[in-house]
């Protein structure tokens, strides 16, 4: 995932690096800094309007690169508490992004799904027991089981999850790309 700088010019920046000088030394109160500046840089890099705001639609990208992995029922919880409660505007303000975000990372809230139970959905899923989906399988369980995805969800996984030359999704593979690494710098 690529994360921009901090802008020069940010009044979150300045903010954040004057609340690091003031806190260093109290290493609870510098994680919290950290953290929060973590937040900013993600919410940065889809504030194309450089206006402290993303469209509503980026939330669960923000949330996904900051390392937490909501269903779309939690994701949709965490808007509630961010968007503007009297109009709804399509749009977040990261003044009220950042405490919501903080208390998430705090917490460890939504944290992603444990590789043995990914290996054990795709091996319910391979039928024949052979390491792997074709193409056409995979995309009939998205479509027809459960929830189903999107086009544009389906598009995005298949991107890198098949093989091209095979045309199949070798799981344990794909799994082992997936697999996120516990933050190491998150308070315990």
């Amino acid at each position: 995932m690529a994360r921009g700088p901090l802008r020069h010019g940010s009044p979150w920046r300045r903010r954040g690096g004057a609340a690091m000088a003031e806190q260093e030394g109290n290493g609870e109160d510098g994680a919290v800094a950290e953290i929060e500046k973590k937040i900013i840089e993600a919410f940065e890099v889809f504030d194309h309007e450089c206006n402290k705001t993303v469209d509503v639609r980026e939330i669960g990208p923000i949330v996904r690169s900051l390392g937490c992995f909501p269903t779309e029922a939690e994701l949709q919880e965490l808007l509630a508490k961010v968007e503007e409660e009297e109009e709804p505007t399509g749009y977040i303000h990261l003044e009220k992004f950042l405490p919501v975000m903080t208390k998430v990372l705090l917490d460890r809230s939504y944290r992603p799904i444990p590789e043995d139970v990914l290996l054990h959905a795709f091996e319910a899923l391979d039928e024949n027991k052979c390491g792997y989906l074709t193409k056409d399988e995979l995309v009939k369980h998205m479509t027809e089981e459960g929830e189903p995805f999107t086009e544009e969800e389906i598009e995005e996984m298949l991107s890198s999850a098949l093989d091209p030359e095979t045309n199949t999704v070798h799981y344990r593979d794909y799994i082992s790309m997936m697999i996120v690494d516990e933050p190491e710098d998150l308070p315990q």
